[in-house]
């Protein structure tokens, strides 16, 4: 199977970390290091998508997401990197004085429809449809899906397996735990260790949906990524684990419990 083409903007590999705490060890894979004003798990979709992207000659990339998203922040910054305008579709409210995220947002020239939350449950919907106006006006939308969640994005985290091996990250790994809120990270560690023969157990913790929108929006990535890149090995989604009821405050919030964990 033929790995697709990328832009090459992350900064890789990401260094391992071992952590202590309360009697118990385990890793970090740092990959709020991969850029830093890009950061985390969406630096390595976007590689994917926005090689793609330029490819085929887009004038606007289209993505979603909360009104404080990661990935449409990163998106934002690396489109721009690269000359491509941005449309963000964000479930949130018009601010006057906009902080985090949106401020980096609106500080690299994105343009932002804010959506309510009835109205963000059909944003492929609306996205489909300005796709339509502004093709209209000659201009050529390339539409990333939220989260960078499609069989092209997955990539990233497809080839983050096969770098753990390859830089002898995997010692004594059965399993890797992440956050899951589109379902890409999951569904990419899921399918690269199929694909690389690397039997791990991946644990998705929910922040977002319920466990089982997410297990099916998973399943379904996993499939039409076989499908799209003609992989023919079975992919055993009993090697994947959902976990929810860490998230009970609702996505955008955070607990103090949590901030002093973190710390």
């Amino acid at each position: 199977m033929k790995t697709p083409r990328k832009i090459k903007i992350a900064h890789l590999p990401t260094p391992l970390q071992r952590v202590e705490f309360e009697g118990k060890r385990f890793y970090v894979k740092r990959d709020d290091l991969t850029e830093i004003s890009l950061s985390g798990n969406k630096i390595r979709k976007l590689e994917y998508l926005l090689y793609d992207a330029k490819a085929k000659g887009a004038d606007y990339i289209f993505t979603c997401g909360g009104e404080q998203s990661n990935f449409a922040r990163a998106t934002a910054i690396a489109a721009a990197m690269k000359g491509i305008k941005t449309r963000l579709f964000l479930w949130g409210k018009e601010n006057t004085k906009p902080t985090g995220n949106l401020f980096l947002d609106k500080f690299v020239g994105a343009e932002i429809e804010f959506l309510t939350k009835a109205q963000y449950d059909n944003v492929d919907e609306i996205m489909s449809e300005r796709t339509k106006e502004f093709k209209k006006k000659r201009k050529k939308v390339y539409v990333f899906r939220e989260g960078g969640s499609s069989p092209l994005g997955i990539w990233g985290y497809v080839n983050f397996v096969k770098e753990l091996a390859e830089n002898n990250q995997l010692k004594g790994v059965k399993g890797i735990l992440t956050a899951a809120g589109s379902g890409g990270t999951a569904a990419g560690l899921l399918v690269g260790s199929a694909v690389y023969g690397i039997p791990l157990k991946i644990f998705g913790v929910t922040v977002l949906h319920s466990k089982k929108f997410l297990m099916n929006r998973i399943e379904k990535l996993v499939e039409d990524f076989s499908r799209e890149f003609n992989f023919k090995q079975k992919i055993d989604l009993s090697h994947l684990e959902i976990l929810e009821g860490y998230s009970n405050e609702g996505y955008k919030n955070i607990t103090e419990r949590k901030v002093k964990l973190i710390k």
